[in-house]
């Protein structure tokens, strides 16, 4: 009898690896992402078509991108932000996108420098344009439940957020709780306004652990019917906007949990170990992920 999927998206090489200290250059992000493709990964993220002033780990995106095989069982999104990004990742043979938005006002401003307004204003113009150059646009929404600025945020500040990545033509929503303050309660008050608008298939969670409460708060939209989650392997990354938050959910801590559900997502999750030791001995730190510290021991 098979079991029920549940789709991951690999963050690792993009959302992982900008928070990072150490640089990895175009051939160590090229290898990681392959690693992860014989990991079983089908949606992992390959970089962002951002300023190299701000975010200098992210440079080169477009070499990193052509570097890598053209095939149709793997899908490399990218982020961009604006029409210039998705110009320059087109350019470089993207075939997926990502617009990241905000359900809160001061850190769309912190993170984007601009209002939640303007920002979504961006984002019709990139998402028409892709539209026009058949390339699929995911939409992200941070500060799910909470921001390092404005405290709570409510359900009705996330869901017009949504509702308007939607309309401007996002197949699917990431839902992430950038800082890691929710817990299953504050995530179940979310997600239950929302699906009210949207079927459970169109979303998507992104958890950060800060407080250890990533799984829990997974599970509670496995119960809600959401079906996709977003990973990084080792746990690496965090937020450079909000201090002190800890990187994504680790894709081993994921892949661990899952399997313990009786889920299938496709994934070799001995392999995912190894990658993730061999991404923070490049790192140069210790493995964040619970999960791969417990079985690296064993696989040695």
């Amino acid at each position: 009898m098979s079991r029920e999927r549940v789709s991951i998206v690999e963050v690792g090489a993009r959302d992982g690896l900008q928070n990072e200290s150490t640089t990895l250059s175009v051939k160590g992000r090229v290898e990681l992402i392959r690693r992860l493709m014989d990991c079983g990964l089908t949606r992992i993220e390959a970089g962002a078509f951002v300023s190299p002033k701000w975010v200098p780990q992210m440079a080169d995106s477009d070499q990193v991108l052509q570097a890598l095989p053209s095939t149709e069982a793997v899908s490399f999104p990218v982020l961009t932000p604006n029409l210039k990004g998705l110009e320059a990742a087109i350019a470089a043979g993207a075939k997926e996108v990502a617009v990241f938005g905000a359900a809160s006002e001061t850190f769309s401003q912190k993170n984007i420098n601009c209002s939640i307004a303007e920002s979504l204003d961006r984002f019709a113009v990139v998402c028409e344009q892709a539209k026009a150059a058949h390339v699929r646009v995911r939409g992200y929404v941070s500060c799910l439940v909470g921001c390092p600025y404005e405290g709570v945020i409510q359900p009705e500040q996330v869901v017009p957020v949504v509702r308007r990545l939607f309309e401007l033509g996002c197949y699917e929503v990431s839902l992430g709780d950038t800082i890691g303050v929710g817990t299953p309660a504050s995530i179940e008050r979310v997600l239950t306004a929302l699906l009210k608008e949207f079927p459970a298939s169109w979303l998507a969670m992104h958890c950060h652990d800060t407080y250890g409460m990533a799984i829990a708060n997974l599970r509670k939209g496995l119960d809600l019917g959401l079906r996709t989650i977003d990973s990084s392997i080792g746990g690496a990354g965090g937020c450079p906007y909000a201090q002190g938050a800890s990187g994504n959910v680790a894709t081993e801590d994921v892949a661990y949990f899952l399997r313990g559900e009786g889920l299938d997502c496709g994934v070799d999750l001995e392999r995912l170990v190894e990658t993730g030791q061999w991404l923070f001995s490049q790192l140069n730190k210790p493995v964040p992920s619970r999960v791969n510290r417990a079985l690296s021991g064993k696989l040695s």
